[in-house]
């Protein structure tokens, strides 16, 4: 087992513990992206507030937030410490929120846009967080600006040393100050101009926690912001060097170091650091299968394709054939990582057709409905005895692996909801489980929403109401939850077999099962062995 895929298990465990507490979708792990988007509001809001109440004089700074803490802790002072607490949980999300998408190898590929331009976000956070200790003006806002202006100056790129306005008390002077209010205005409202940039490529990006964890993260925020109030440490004074500080670790973690280490050695730590965070998803690059393929004398342009489309890959355009239709769809490759949700939601993405070719209206080259259709009845041939379950499962939940009786997919949104009709009225399983990945976590974003939607007939393309529900099983698991999901399928198995065979079924038409031996072969070669080593 490789490194990333028990790094994978360990957090799906640590996720699940905490599944009883806040459930699957209020799993905060699952809502870093969303948690972070929050707890800047939190911090902007405020700041906003605290900024009334600020004196951005040298001299006052000090004793204005002194006033606002003590004098109007109920308000003013509670805004100050949920600030502060805030900010540091920002960073806590942001540096899991990072480990996580490495961790499930959401980084390589086409996903490379949101890695990258994720990167100067961790820098403006920091940057935020450090000027504005800047401002409270006590010995730790002395030493964080005596040792951050130090470091500048190893940098050719100022006519005179700054850290020469920290030498006395009378080199400081309110002008320099005022910059310093200004810089912490502008660092977050450039950080949120990245954020916004770091979301672009995605359809529907989640940007608002769940509200019941927003008020368990807002609720626990003010509760520690009324325990443990924030409290400056005594004036500071550029007259003398303050002996002992006491350092917000989350934000200032790495100022001793900075204090003990040569300036040009951070500056090349940090500028190695950066360009191994961004050269990351080339390092090694990720194998992907070719992008979704339009196959226009299938395609009606509906646009069901597009509005199901994880990463913002589909387009609409003019039709460019003379149909009588008016639009007709595009894919991005640059953008398309070969989920084939698109292809499970294309209304022409149907296994019964008997004359002709089976082709649908968008298609994956590697993986197409032809292929995954003779998969299917391959895998059905497979299972014997009373209550068979042939399992389409996600390659990056517990059912991952290939198994007798088990299809395995980059998504199990792929399979379009006729794809299950197929499999019982052809009497190829008495039931159909799909295994999808983690329930807190879609690994394409939208493909479990998507798949409970079809099944519900509450998105198209629907799930026949012939359909009986009680042959489907929709079980997610992580790559930890193997034994549940194996114990749901048994369980399962046992009731269709208590049901007994589908009533409302009819033999495999040669037409549909003719050439399945060379599809299905073809289907489990490089493209299969994709999907598996992409799980690990």
């Amino acid at each position: 087992m490789s490194l990333r895929a028990t790094l994978r298990r360990g957090l799906d465990r640590a996720e699940r513990g905490l599944d009883p507490l806040f459930g699957a979708d209020w799993n905060p792990l699952a809502n870093l992206g969303p948690l972070g988007w929050f707890l800047f509001w939190i911090v902007a809001a405020t700041g906003v507030y605290l900024f009334i109440f600020f004196d951005t004089g040298v001299v006052d700074a000090y004793a204005s937030v002194e006033w606002l803490s003590n004098d109007h802790w109920f308000h003013a002072g509670v805004a100050r410490s949920l600030h502060r607490y805030a900010s540091d949980l920002m960073v806590v999300v942001m540096l899991l929120h990072l480990a996580r998408e490495f961790v499930f190898d959401r980084y390589r590929g086409k996903r490379w846009f949101s890695w990258v331009t994720g990167v100067p976000i961790v820098w403006f956070v920091y940057m935020s967080g450090i000027t504005g200790y800047w401002l409270v003006w006590d010995q730790l806002a002395q030493y964080v600006a005596q040792t951050s202006t130090e470091l500048l100056d190893a940098l050719p790129i100022f006519a005179e040393p700054i850290a020469r306005n920290f030498l006395t008390p009378e080199s400081l002077s309110s002008r320099f100050f005022t910059l310093l209010v200004f810089l912490h205005i502008a660092i977050p409202l450039i950080l949120l101009l990245a954020m916004w940039i770091h979301i672009q490529r995605i359809s529907l990006a989640r940007s608002k926690p769940p509200r019941g964890l927003a008020a368990i993260t807002l609720g626990a925020l003010v509760l520690v912001s009324l325990l443990l109030p924030a409290s400056s440490q005594g004036p500071a004074d550029l007259a003398t060097v303050p002996a002992v500080v006491g350092l917000d670790w989350f934000l200032l973690g790495l100022y001793p170091v900075i204090d003990m280490v040569p300036a040009g050695v951070i500056w090349t730590g940090a500028l190695l650091f950066t360009l191994v965070l961004i050269g990351l998803p080339w390092a090694p690059p990720r194998a992907e299968a070719p992008a979704a393929k339009v196959f226009l004398d299938h395609c009606n342009g509906c646009a069901r394709c597009v509005a199901d489309c994880p990463y913002g890959a589909i387009t609409l355009v003019r039709r460019s054939d003379g149909a009588p239709f008016p639009h007709e769809v595009e894919v991005d490759a640059g953008r398309c990582v070969a989920c084939g949700i698109c292809m499970g939601s294309c209304p022409s993405s149907t296994p019964f057709r008997r004359s002709g070719e089976l082709i649908t209206g968008i298609d994956l080259p590697e993986r197409s409905l032809a292929a995954l259709r003779a998969e299917v009845i391959e895998a059905a041939a497979q299972l014997t005895g009373a209550g068979r379950v042939l399992t389409i499962a996600c390659g990056f939940g517990a059912a991952g692996v290939p198994a007798p009786g088990r299809v395995v997919l980059p998504c199990v949104a792929m399979a379009p909801p006729s794809l299950f009709d197929f499999i019982l009225s052809r009497g190829l399983a008495d039931g159909v489980a799909i295994a999808g990945c983690a329930e807190r976590d879609c690994q394409n974003r939208l493909g479990r929403s998507w798949t409970l939607q079809r099944i519900a007939r509450e998105r198209d393309p629907f799930l026949r109401t012939r359909v009986p529900r009680a042959r489907l099983l929709t079980a997610w698991a992580g790559p930890s939850e193997v034994a549940r999901l194996e114990a749901e399928t048994a369980g399962f198995a046992a009731a269709l077999a208590a049901m007994g065979p589908y009533a409302d079924q009819r033999p495999l038409d040669p037409a549909e099962a003719r050439g399945s031996a060379a599809a299905a072969a073809t289907a489990t070669t490089a493209r299969g062995a994709r999907i598996v080593e992409a799980a690990k």
